[in-house]
């Protein structure tokens, strides 16, 4: 009888399915999966998680909300406008009012000087002088001091000049006379002060 020798390695039979191994295998088509297509060797530009792009109704429902933010922004800046016009008006009033009773012991003061002048025609001179520098206290403590000097160093944003006169007393430049006073400085000035000036040589 022959002798068969013995196979060492028995031969395992082999049961992997091929669709198995082409599911696992890597894409030969160089096209990555779940993105849209490639460009340049570049992923395309689906959704960024893999997912589906947004929908019309989508963009649709986030325009739709943008427009009514912007719509509610415009409504509350003209609301805004609005109400900082009536505060403007408001302070307005209320600073007429503080003037306007601020300059009343002036009025006061001058009807009462009015009433004594038959009486004593020589008071009359004293009770103007006096509600005069009332009311020059008056504009002061509203912020507009009076301005009169002579004397003083001719300067344009405090002084008009009305006329050049030659003065041997005077040095040239600086103010001789103060035809109307003025009140206030700077920003907060109500009129600048009439004057004549020295001549220059």
């Amino acid at each position: 009888m022959p002798i068969h020798p013995q196979n060492p390695d028995p031969v395992v039979p082999d049961h992997t399915d091929p669709a198995a191994e082409d599911a696992a295998a890597p894409p030969r088509s160089g096209r990555p999966t779940g993105r849209g297509p490639a460009t340049d060797g570049q992923p395309g530009l689906g959704a960024a998680d893999g997912g589906p792009a947004p929908s019309d109704d989508e963009y649709a429902a986030e325009l739709q909300e943008l427009q009514d933010r912007w719509r509610r922004a415009l409504a509350d800046l003209d609301n805004l406008r609005k109400r900082h016009v009536r505060e403007l008006e408001r302070e307005r009033k209320t600073e007429r009012s503080r003037t306007a009773a601020a300059f009343l012991p002036v009025l006061d003061n001058l009807e009462l000087a009015l009433t004594h002048a038959g009486a004593d025609p020589g008071a009359i001179v004293e009770g103007v002088q006096a509600v005069r520098d009332q009311a020059v206290n008056v504009l002061e403590l509203l912020g507009y001091p009076r301005h009169a000097e002579t004397g003083v160093a001719f300067d344009p944003a405090r002084h008009e000049v009305i006329g050049v006169v030659e003065d041997p007393d005077a040095s040239p430049g600086t103010v001789v006379d103060v035809l109307r006073p003025g009140y206030g400085d700077g920003e907060r000035q109500l009129r600048p002060a009439a004057v004549t000036v020295a001549k220059r040589e």
